[in-house]
């Protein structure tokens, strides 16, 4: 964690504008952060016409938000088998059914998908990691992608694409995200910042049709009333006043050495294991 830098410019904060940081703010999240990410997106083709991006503590209240606002009890969300139990308890506080779909190395089988889809009317969403996910650390290739996206449109549901991973690829090539690919409004986006910065601010975002993002800002002001506003400055003051993508290169070479002392370790200590799962 950056604790130096976090401490130099929470000093900044309560020096200079004290009572934005410890005073009620707007549900919507802090407004420099909000046009930064704005900024952000749409140069990675994600924020579209119609869209908007309200701030969240953490991907996770983006994620329960989401079930909040679209599902009623016993309507269906479909999400990977497995799937990230934080966001399955999320969904089933709810009321709701969860319809899980196997997965191969290229992510969720989507013959399997449109099964599920044509066999339970009262989806609403479908729930997917497609980088890295968590628990599996698979990567849904482009061409899953795609058709995930065009069954979302011809079955009429969303699809929550959850990515806290994706920044932190260390080898390999970027797969484009799936709300860049949309342009029919199906796809709601969860970020974080948890997993590049600090996950103790807990700051994420929500992504999407800003009809459906009015509702989920509602449905905010019942919970949270707002994310931290003091971490959503600090968050803001970080990406613009701290090199961001040299702070993301630093932790992708971290997460690279990790990964090749497990493997060595693997390698040295369980050679036959390592043979049989290559």
């Amino acid at each position: 964690f950056p604790t130096d830098v976090i401490a130099k410019l929470s000093a900044d904060i309560f020096a200079e504008e004290p009572i934005n940081a410890l005073q009620y703010s707007i549900t919507e999240g802090y407004p420099k952060l909000r046009e930064w990410l704005k900024d952000d997106l749409t140069k990675k083709g994600m924020f579209k016409d119609g869209d908007n991006v309200i701030i969240t503590s953490g991907a996770q209240q983006a994620i329960e938000t989401t079930a909040k606002i679209l599902c009623n009890e016993g309507d269906v969300i479909i999400c990977e088998d497995p799937a990230f139990i934080g966001s399955l308890n999320a969904f089933r506080s709810y009321g709701v059914k969860l319809v899980g779909i196997p997965m191969d190395d290229d992510g969720m089988i989507m013959d399997e998908l449109e099964a599920a889809l044509k066999a339970n009317h009262t989806t609403k969403f479908i729930y997917t990691i497609p980088n890295f996910q968590n628990p599996t650390g698979k990567t849904t290739t482009l061409e899953r992608r795609q058709q995930m996206l065009e069954l979302a449109k011809k079955y009429g549901v969303y699809i929550l694409e959850d990515n806290p991973y994706g920044s932190l690829r260390f080898s390999g090539e970027d797969v484009q995200n799936i709300k860049a690919l949309d342009d029919s409004k199906h796809v709601l986006y969860a970020g974080s910042f948890s997993k590049v910065l600090a996950p103790g601010l807990r700051v994420g975002y929500l992504l999407g049709d800003a009809e459906v993002l009015s509702k989920a800002t509602v449905g905010l002001q019942t919970s949270t009333v707002h994310t931290n506003i003091w971490a959503q400055m600090l968050t803001y003051r970080f990406l613009t006043t701290v090199d961001f993508e040299a702070h993301l290169a630093k932790l992708r070479d971290i997460y690279r050495a990790k990964c090749k002392l497990m493997l060595d370790g693997l390698k040295a200590e369980l050679p036959d294991f390592i043979q049989l799962t290559n």
